[in-house]
Parts: C-alpha cells; structure tokens; sequence
C-alpha cells in the first residue's frame, strides 16, 4: 500500500497535456509546486529572481518544455523527475530523463505493426527537430535581452541590493534553460538510437532503418545548435570565427590590379 501510494504521489507530479501534449494551466504545476522549488533552491545555494517574466521569458520556457520532457508522454517516472527539476524541487541535473526508458515505453504500447515503432521513432525525431529553431529564436532574443539587463545595470549609479542580485539571478536562470534543452535533446538521441538497436534485433526490417537514421541526423544537426547556446554561427563550440580562404571567396580581387 505505501508503494502504491507513492507511485501515485509521484504520478500526480507529472504535468497535465492537452491536445498535441500541450501542457495544460495547472494550479499545483504552476503555482505551488514552483513555490516550493524556489524554496529549495535557495537552500541549495542557487540563484532565485523574484522579478516577474517577460513574454519572451515565458515563452522561451514554454518551448523549452515541450523539449525538456519526456519524447514518450505515457513515461511518468521520466515525466516526474522533468517536473520537479523545472519547477526547481529537484536540480536540473536530477531532471534527466533515462535514455532507456524510450524503449521500454516504446515496446509495451499497441502498435497495429512492428514497422509502425519505426515510424514512431522517425516522427519523434523529425519532430524535435522541427522544434529547435522556433525555440532558439525565443533564446536569441532572451539573451540579447539579458545583455540589456545587465548594460543597464551596471550603467546605474546606484542599485539596490535587492534589484542587483534578481537581475543576476534572472540571467542565470535563463542561460540554464537554454542549456538545459541542449543536454536534454541529446539524451533523447541517445534514447533513439537505443530504441533503434533494439528494434533492429527484436523485429528487423528492410525498409525502415534508413529512414529512422536519417531523421536522428537532422535532429543531431539541431541540436549542436541548441547545444550551442543556439548560436548558429558558432554550433561547433569554436571559442574564434573561422578566417575564410581567398581561394573560395574574392581571391584576387582584395586591391585593384597594378596600373603600368
């Protein structure tokens, strides 16, 4: 009895969705149990803003969630752990979702053929991917925002103590969601190729591989964005811009041919 109702203390955290696995207003996902993240928080020693949202703000952490919780919506040990680490009960490092647990959900649901998990997998893949630049440019404009915030903050005189350490805390909060949906896109590639090995080995087919392969691909090619900072000019991490060669661009054309 005591298990049974702690799996469903457990269940209950999970964050209700509607239509298209949006989530839906939730006064305890919303209200109480954020409240009681930041408590937590700070007796962590992490940062905590009490300043309000921006519309960007909120939107970025809306689209972030979306990419953050778990790919299978019926994971609720997943969905748990993403629940009380973006609500701030549990560190962000506690809210990783277990590759594994794709497959295991994967497998046990109904499906009307073996190839249709295939699909499945394909379409969850194309699908992230579809959601990373919409998100990235909600983050570009937090962090030009962020930049401001902080411009203006140090061209102040004179600062309370108090708006000095939310606007920091703030910019802290933002840069960790950011990253947050770069680590978690790239445990879910790890949970698709995971799920594809062992669908290769329990039901194996011929036509089904290439296109799962090819839709992790394009994900990996987002995702080095997101990890990024979603910064699609430097998606490699290189800490200097490449110097391009004048043997692709303008070779020859830098100054004006000598006049004899």
């Amino acid at each position: 009895m005591p298990v049974a109702l702690l799996a469903f203390v457990l269940s209950a955290c999970v964050r209700p969705t509607g239509d298209f696995d949006r989530a839906r207003p939730s006064v305890i996902h919303d209200d109480l149990m954020p409240t009681v993240g930041d408590g937590a928080a700070r007796l962590r020693g992490d940062p905590v803003s009490n300043f309000n949202y921006t519309d960007d703000e909120k939107l970025l952490r809306d689209r972030g969630w979306t990419l953050i919780r778990p790919p299978w919506t019926k994971d609720w040990i997943g969905g748990t752990k993403v629940e009380l680490a973006r609500t701030r009960v549990l560190p962000e490092t506690d809210g990783r979702v277990p590759p594994d647990l794709y497959y295991h959900y994967l497998r046990s649901d109904k499906f009307k053929s073996s190839n249709a998990r295939y699909d499945k997998i394909a379409a969850d893949a194309s699908g992230d991917a579809k959601l990373v630049h919409p998100f990235c440019e909600v983050a570009l404009r937090v962090k030009k925002a962020d930049d401001e915030r902080l411009r203006a903050l140090r061209s102040r005189p004179v600062t309370s103590e108090e708006a000095f350490a939310g606007a920091k805390a703030r910019v802290w909060e933002n840069r960790v969601m950011i990253k947050w949906v770069g680590q978690a896109l790239r445990f879910r590639i790890i949970a698709y190729k995971k799920a594809l090995d062992g669908l290769e080995i329990e039901t194996p087919t011929e036509n089904r591989v290439w296109k799962v392969n090819t839709a992790i691909r394009e994900l990996e090619g987002q995702v080095r964005i997101a990890e990024a900072g979603c910064d699609s000019e430097n998606r490699y991490g290189q800490d200097d811009p490449v110097r391009r060669s004048r043997i692709f661009t303008g070779w020859g054309t830098e100054r004006a041919p000598v006049q004899k």
